[in-house]
């Protein structure tokens, strides 16, 4: 995770590859039709969604409290240490005042933050494998201490039983078609107004998506402020290189498939002390002296032309949405 964090862009000279003459940026993120099946060799060191349960069906005159909640990444394990470095995950709370029990949904990696930003390079396949889903988790119960410990846990809004059922039928499509998560944000500059090439797909965007969706509905939420992580990676405009068919397949370009295995071989798991060393000096003249980073999205690979301040750790504020719908009320 360190090294993800402070060291995330970099890769080898760029060989082949066409600069987009048709995209509209972002590029927008691609749903599917369904969810694969993940391949049993990705494991993940913490079982994903290990309580995990459906989501019920409330009555229509239920009155339910919506609640905020954040915390560092891996607080469990680590306590506040990523915290100050304002890396934080996401979740949203529910509390029906009919039954007095609470509910936790959140939207995160199935095999850990490190495999669904980089691959495995495994013997005899050409192309990088990914472990790279991600997905919604829904169970019984808030961990106060989790949430407040080191992070946030505060009243939002409050909905009807009937809007949390509609939620619940939107939160299931969105499951199952926005299935891969896409941990970097990439843009033009570090001004707000810049260009932004790619947009992330992680657990923030997830609880925004959730929080819009509430307010077309009808929710009324709080004037308070909302901060969200973001890590994004500065580039010139992105060269796009082709599918996994296209550049690893029987026809596809050796050299460029070569480059591409090269620039993910430092993110490899399990190095030594000294394997770590080496290889982070290689990313380091890779992205710092040679400008180079390969980026997964979309199921497709892209050349992204990096240049300073090439990685920013973003704490935004992002205000709660205002919906399409008038009030219902409550």
């Amino acid at each position: 995770l360190l090294l993800l964090v402070l060291l995330a862009p970099w890769g080898p000279r760029v060989s082949g590859g066409l600069r987009s003459p048709r995209r509209r940026w972002p590029v927008p993120y691609r749903r599917f039709d369904y969810r694969p099946k993940t391949d049993p060799y990705c494991q993940a060191r913490y079982t994903f969604c290990p309580t995990g349960s459906a989501i019920p069906v409330m009555k229509e005159e239920d009155v339910i409290e919506v609640y905020r909640l954040q915390a560092p990444v891996w607080e469990f394990k680590y306590g506040d240490l990523l915290g100050h470095l304002k890396i934080m995950h996401d979740a949203v709370g529910f509390k029906s005042s009919l039954t007095g029990k609470n509910y936790t949904m959140e939207w995160y990696e199935l095999f850990q933050l490190g495999n669904c930003t980089f691959p495995h390079l495994r013997p005899g396949m050409d192309a990088p494998f990914w472990c790279n889903q991600g997905a919604a988790c829904f169970y019984e119960g808030i961990d106060d201490a989790h949430w407040k410990a080191n992070g946030t846990l505060v009243l939002v809004t409050t909905i009807s039983g009937t809007m949390f059922n509609e939620m619940a039928q939107w939160v299931k499509y969105d499951n199952e078609t926005g299935i891969y998560y896409e941990t970097w944000t990439v843009q033009a500059s570090p001004d707000k107004k810049s260009t932004v090439w790619f947009d992330s797909y992680e657990c923030s965007k997830f609880i925004l998506r959730t929080y819009q969706k509430l307010a077309d509905l009808g929710a009324v939420f709080k004037k308070i402020q909302t901060n969200y992580t973001s890590i994004i990676l500065f580039s010139g405009e992105p060269i796009y290189l082709g599918n996994e068919t296209s550049i690893f397949g029987p026809q596809g370009n050796k050299t460029l498939a070569a480059a591409i295995r090269d620039f993910y071989s430092p993110f490899k798991p399990h190095q030594t002390v000294r394997e770590f060393f080496v290889d982070l000096f290689k990313i380091i003249d890779r992205v710092f002296l040679n400008h180079q980073f390969y980026l997964f999205y979309n199921l497709e690979y892209w050349f992204l032309p990096m240049k300073s301040p090439y990685l920013k750790i973003i704490y935004e504020e992002v205000p709660l949405p205002v919906g399409s719908k008038a009030s219902f009320g409550i």
